[in-house]
């Protein structure tokens, strides 16, 4: 069952402006693993954004934007051996994941010179709670 949908588009430039102008931010935003993926690229601003992207999306299927502590890099984008993207979840926001019952998280990455863009889904088991709205 669906728990949450949600998507963002940001603008490249924007993402690797902002991460060469503020000190810190890259590791705020970031998990080490995302860090050394996105600096392994030819483009690496695209591949930052497109994650900026999936966290923000993450987010929005959640349903609670970025109230209540969540941090971004507890949201972390990886890679199956297939290349495919997937979802890790840490700290507060796993501790949502587990009270929601998601049981399983989709994303897709998609990005170009001047924008990044992602969609994530939640579901829930069979039995999952819902949002109610």
């Amino acid at each position: 069952m669906i728990f949450g949908i949600g998507t963002d588009i940001i603008e490249v430039q924007r993402v690797e402006e902002k991460l060469l102008r503020t000190e810190g931010l890259k590791s705020e935003l970031f998990t080490p693993a995302e860090i050394a993926y996105c600096e392994s690229k030819k483009f690496p601003a695209q591949h930052f954004a497109a994650r900026f992207a999936a966290k923000e999306a993450f987010l929005k299927a959640m349903g609670t934007g970025w109230s209540d502590g969540y941090r971004f890099a507890e949201v972390e984008v990886g890679s199956e051996p297939s290349g495919r993207p997937m979802l890790k979840v840490h700290g507060k926001v796993e501790g949502f994941c587990r009270e929601h019952r998601i049981a399983g998280m989709q994303v897709s990455l998609s990005h170009v010179k001047e924008y990044a863009k992602a969609v994530v889904v939640l579901e829930t088991d069979a039995a999952g709670a819902h949002r109610e709205d």
